[in-house]
């Protein structure tokens, strides 16, 4: 990029409505919340406003967080092909699912134990 984004940032402080733009240049949407991996304190990823909707960005898809722009390291063409951010909410039930059969299934061993 020819054009100064800013110093690089964290994606705790970036601020929603800042500029995305793909690897080839083209501005494909605006940043609408970042991501993260609460439990391992790492970044997951960014939710990003497109004219096609919302569609989420993976990590290992974003090149560089700055204070003007984010940087992709995908195309525009490949971002048109991004996934709607709804799968991960069903991925995030799906996973709270999985750690309520854990927890029984250690309450019943438990149990079983102590008998």
């Amino acid at each position: 990029m020819t054009e100064d984004d800013g110093h690089a940032i964290s994606y705790k402080v970036l601020r929603r409505g800042t500029p995305v733009v793909s690897s080839d240049g083209v501005q494909v949407g605006t940043v609408r919340r970042a991501l993260e991996a609460t439990r391992e304190n790492i970044f997951d990823g960014i939710v990003i406003d497109t004219r096609a909707g919302k569609r989420f960005v993976d990590a290992p898809e974003v090149r560089r967080i700055a204070e003007l722009r984010v940087t992709l390291t995908i195309t525009a063409a490949e971002t048109a092909e991004l996934p709607e951010p709804g799968g991960m909410r069903q991925r995030a039930a799906r996973a709270s699912t999985v750690r309520r059969a854990k927890r029984f299934g250690r309450n019943m061993r438990d149990r079983w134990d102590r008998r």
